[in-house]
């Protein structure tokens, strides 16, 4: 197996990613800085969309942004399409990993310039199932089960052709690598994500914030931390929440900003519920998360669910729906899950977990959490198993290369001194 020597240029490339926001990828960009410039010697080049191109050379680390348009509807988010100031960059700094985030468009450019710099090892991180979660269910909708079920196919067909072509995939769980696997794809690892249990602790509960958010004092807080869209079923929480007894004298804070915010916060005029928005300081994000007594999640298609592990080492217990990545992030001691988009039972799950030990749910939670879960355990994978594979492939694939080419170069002698 290779061994990724100290000065190796590690790129990461990726569409998933805002400067108030990016979700699991944008903490795990932040994260994976952290370790790489701490615990190693490598240098890290980060590909990111941006308002504009700009280029902050800091050391052995390199931030890189590419002028792109907002995505309408987030305008926390943009949508790299100008490839060609991608591979400019790519050229000018020549990584030797270029490690994926994304489905769209990024991952060509890596596999064009691959092909043209053929030493070069491509990783890919599969944190999404798009076949399934932006394909299906969108195509579903709009055309009919019947027409969303062949774009699902064409789109997994598109999974098999791109993936294919890197030395390493790696999924967030056994699930999704099964998944993978349906696609045809080989070279899969399963590579957890990690949770900074320092930060996100109970000890940061704060009594106040009810006061802050003019909630009341009393009942259960329910906390949702996430985007307020569409794919995260957001509209079902505000569902849920009618429906609890008026007697529990619940309230909820739903934490993020997206499509459906503006539209929830006209819906829940009048109600005990608040939208602070995306909080980007993650010390307060975990006295928020700290201070809340349920953590609330209604996604469907989760592939790994950082959120509920922040929430959990948070010392929350959880209430979901029984679908995606929440089957094995909530056991039955962690939390409860309900069926799919069955709202009435997820009220009902809540009042069975607030009037049970919640507190008890929520000390084993945080103990799942900080025996299984840890960034320096996902980078150490990452760096000592994952990125060794995908040098050791791309090593075998130039050694065969050489080998055709010195065969071909043979018989090209022979024939020239007329031997063929």
């Amino acid at each position: 197996m290779s061994i990724v020597a100290p000065d190796t240029l590690i790129c990461d490339l990726t569409q998933s990613y805002a400067p108030h926001g990016g979700g699991g990828i944008g903490t795990y960009l932040r994260e994976k800085q952290k370790h790489v410039m701490v615990r190693t010697e490598h240098r890290l080049l980060q590909i990111v969309p941006g308002p504009e191109d700009r280029v902050i050379e800091q050391g052995r680390h390199i931030w890189v942004e590419i002028g792109a348009e907002q995505v309408r509807g987030s305008p926390n988010y943009r949508f790299i399409l100008r490839t060609g100031a991608v591979r400019e960059v790519l050229e000018r700094f020549r990584p030797d990993i270029i490690e994926s985030q994304c489905p769209w468009v990024l991952p060509w450019t890596a596999i064009g310039y691959r092909r043209a710099y053929p030493e070069t090892a491509l990783v890919a991180g599969y944190h999404t199932d798009f076949p399934n979660t932006h394909v299906y269910r969108v195509g579903s909708q709009l055309f009919g089960d019947f027409l969303g079920r062949g774009l699902r196919q064409l789109s997994a067909g598109y999974a098999h052709r791109t993936y294919r072509e890197f030395d390493r995939v790696y999924a967030l769980d056994r699930i999704m690598a099964d998944v993978l696997a349906g696609y045809r794809v080989p070279h899969v690892d399963v590579l957890a994500l990690g949770v900074d249990a320092r930060n996100f602790h109970p000890a940061r509960r704060d009594p106040g914030l009810r006061r802050e958010l003019g909630l009341p004092e009393s009942g259960p807080l329910l906390m949702y931390a996430g985007r307020i869209d569409n794919e995260k079923r957001a509209d079902r929480l505000l569902a849920m929440f009618r429906a609890l007894p008026h007697s529990l004298g619940a309230s909820m804070v739903m934490v993020g900003d997206g499509k459906l915010r503006a539209a929830l916060m006209e819906a829940a005029e009048g109600l005990p519920v608040r939208f602070p928005g995306f909080v980007t300081d993650r010390a307060q994000l975990a006295r928020m998360l700290a201070s809340a007594d349920i953590y609330v999640s209604a996604m469907a298609d989760e592939t790994f669910g950082l959120s509920v592990l922040e929430a959990q080492a948070s010392g929350l217990p959880v209430v979901g729906f029984a679908s995606g990545a929440m089957v094995q992030r909530v056991p039955p001691a962690l939390g409860r899950l309900v069926p799919l988009d069955d709202t009435a039972a997820m009220a009902t799950a809540v009042v069975e977990v607030w009037h049970g030990d919640h507190a008890a749910m929520g000390l084993r939670a945080r103990e799942h959490v900080t025996t299984q879960f840890g960034w320096q355990r996902t980078f150490d994978m990452l760096l000592a198993e994952i990125y060794p594979r995908a040098l050791a492939r791309s090593a075998a694939r130039s050694e065969a290369r050489n080998l055709v080419r010195w065969r071909s170069g043979q018989q090209a002698r022979q024939r020239g001194q007329g031997w063929g």
